[in-house]
């Protein structure tokens, strides 16, 4: 796909969206996350249904469970609610919702009242958002909180000739701006980085590249990364596949980029282990390798190579 790439490429190539109820959050988990004090807490993580992001982002596939229409008035709080009902006590609760928790389209502003009221009992709190969408109105749903604060924002890469392509509309420039301001008003931050994104197919360029942003994420002054292998699966993603402008990353390229950046010791890394089958050929190795990621993530250390004669 050699031109330029708009919203409205990107939709001509998706599937159709998955049906969802305005009055339902589409999936909710209960996991365990090291925080930033060094502890291991529980961590409850609810995806709203709200309306679709406006930013449409070459490698996303999170619009199948969203809304075409603006959230209605508190849509979210019986999320939450619901949800909440249905999941044990937790420390932490993370509000992802497809998007950018601070559309006042998404995430309607009249009901941040009573969506900090039901966050009352959770110490720290997470939602997502976009770079571009920060603005001085954030520290006012910030104090409503009883706890911390913390928005993820997804930087993607820094690779200067594929992030303009991402059609995330961000730059670095943007990226810094948003951290430096959020941590100033003690907001935490953490960045989504991508393993292999699209127009960037040398599997070693994409190893340094990843290392390069998570390292630029946190000289930025963000407190976690999230490292994300880049998925097929959203219709445009398999066209730029064939046309050999997306490689899907390897399950060593993961394991590679998850080692070096915990080692540098710069705050904490995860690695994004969902759906990660779509990245081995080796059924032999995969859940050795799978759990010792996941061992990663709660630990924060580098654990011993699993053993294989596998390629991959």
């Amino acid at each position: 796909m050699k031109h330029t790439i708009t919203n409205n490429a990107v939709e001509s190539y998706r599937p159709s969206k998955v049906g969802v109820d305005p009055m339902r959050p589409y999936l909710w988990l209960h996991e365990e996350e090291v925080q930033g004090d060094g502890l291991l807490k529980s961590v409850n993580t609810i995806f709203l249904t709200n309306r679709e992001c406006p930013f449409k982002c070459v490698m996303c596939d999170l619009w199948r469970h969203t809304l075409d229409e603006p959230t209605p008035k508190g849509a979210i709080p019986a999320q939450i609610e619901y949800a909440l009902e249905r999941l044990p006590k937790a420390d932490v609760v993370k509000l992802y919702n497809s998007g950018n928790f601070f559309d006042g389209k998404a995430i309607p502003r009249s009901d941040y009242e009573a969506i900090a009221k039901l966050l009352n009992g959770f110490e720290h709190v997470i939602v997502e958002n976009h770079p571009k969408l920060i603005g001085n109105f954030i520290p006012g749903f910030r104090d409503m909180l009883a706890g911390s604060f913390e928005i993820a924002m997804g930087l993607e890469t820094i690779h200067p000739e594929a992030l303009p392509k991402l059609n995330k509309q961000i730059t670095t420039k943007n990226f810094k701006e948003a951290t430096d301001y959020l941590v100033s008003e003690n907001i935490d931050v953490r960045a989504f980085i991508l393993l292999n994104p699209p127009f960037l197919t040398d599997p070693r360029e994409n190893i340094e590249w990843c290392l390069k942003s998570v390292e630029f994420a946190f000289d930025c002054g963000v407190s976690a990364c999230s490292i994300i292998p880049t998925r097929d699966g959203n219709g445009i993603m398999e066209k730029l596949r064939d046309e050999g402008e997306y490689i899907p990353p390897a399950l060593s390229a993961l394991e590679e980029v998850f080692d070096r950046a915990v080692n540098l010791k710069k705050g904490r890394v995860f690695a994004d282990l969902w759906d990660l089958e779509k990245f081995s050929d080796c059924k032999i190795c995969f859940e050795a390798r799978k759990e010792r990621m996941q061992r990663m993530n709660l630990e924060q250390v580098v654990l011993p190579d699993v053993e294989c004669g596998c390629a991959n």
